[in-house]
């Protein structure tokens, strides 16, 4: 296990044109207390509620609830993460219960505008992390990275200032791959106290970045945590990502699986036709699948 803290300045004060185009009075430091974020209309994906977002509206969102420093997390979560929900009411209960759960595969983006929602586009996680990181930069919001291998953290730290020479990454924490032990737990709450961190991402895989964050998101003063998985190998150049017109047409899963066959072959072969045939289910509504 690796950390890093590095003490935190006060989050500079959002633009006055943001406070008039949400007609709202925005905080002016980080000492305001936090508060719970509203949680917007979803669409229902096999009982899964999808923010009905595109990748500017997520961004949106996100700056207003960092400047009202409202806490919760963001889960992006794509066919898998539905698929491990149908045999997880919990797991599922943690998504429905996220800030925003933004549609990570194209499969969820059509299911959003078959349900007659068109703005409603792909919001990838290493591409909200990169649009929330440069808002960051411009902001003054500070960041902390919890998750990926030994030495993960720290490499994609080095990468993320080469390519955001102002933003304030203000701590690193690498997790053993078990849960926290009681000690561990007491010197990451205490860490992340010292940092104060305005954005905390975890790396980890699906669900348990996002159960992690369910269950520490009260408990760690940061503001805002997003469950991003493998953005941390994509940016730290560690994966290489799908191109771009195979994650536009829905094969993202396809080059993945290329890449990893070992790693992947029993999710992609056994949770694609599930969900193909558990959707086909819902929208010819002989099977109703509620939102908890």
């Amino acid at each position: 296990m690796r950390s890093c803290c590095i003490p935190a300045c006060p989050a500079r004060e959002p633009s006055l044109g943001l406070r008039r185009f949400y007609n709202m009075s925005m905080p002016s430091n980080s000492d305001m207390p936090h508060s719970e974020p509203e949680k917007s209309p979803r669409v229902n994906v096999l009982g899964v509620g999808l923010s009905p977002l595109n990748l500017d509206l997520a961004v949106d969102a996100v700056d207003r609830a960092l400047g009202e420093r409202n806490k919760g997390y963001v889960c992006v979560t794509g066919v898998h993460g539905v698929s491990e929900a149908q045999a997880d009411p919990a797991f599922r209960r943690i998504l429905n219960g996220s800030f925003l759960n933004t549609p990570d595969g194209m499969p969820m983006v059509w299911m959003g505008r078959i349900q007659g929602v068109r703005h409603m586009d792909r919001v990838y996680g290493p591409d909200l992390m990169l649009e929330v990181l440069k808002l960051s930069e411009k902001r003054g919001y500070t960041q902390f990275l919890y998750g990926g291998g030994e030495g993960v953290a720290e490499e994609l730290r080095e990468a993320l200032l080469r390519q955001f020479p102002d933003l304030r990454i203000v701590g690193t924490y690498t997790p053993p791959f078990r849960p926290l032990t009681g000690e561990e737990e007491a010197q990451l709450t205490q860490q992340v106290g010292e940092c104060r961190p305005d954005i905390m991402w975890v790396g980890l895989s699906t669900p348990k970045q996002e159960k992690f964050m369910a269950q520490y998101y009260l408990r760690l003063d940061a503001t805002l945590f997003f469950g991003v998985g493998a953005a941390f190998d994509f940016h730290a150049g560690k994966v290489r990502q799908a191109p771009r017109w195979m994650q536009r047409s829905g094969l993202e899963w396809f080059f993945r699986l290329c890449c990893e066959p070992r790693r992947l072959w029993k999710r992609y072969f056994k949770n694609n036709p599930l969900f193909v045939m558990r959707v086909l289910c819902q929208l010819t509504g002989l099977r109703k699948y509620s939102l908890e």
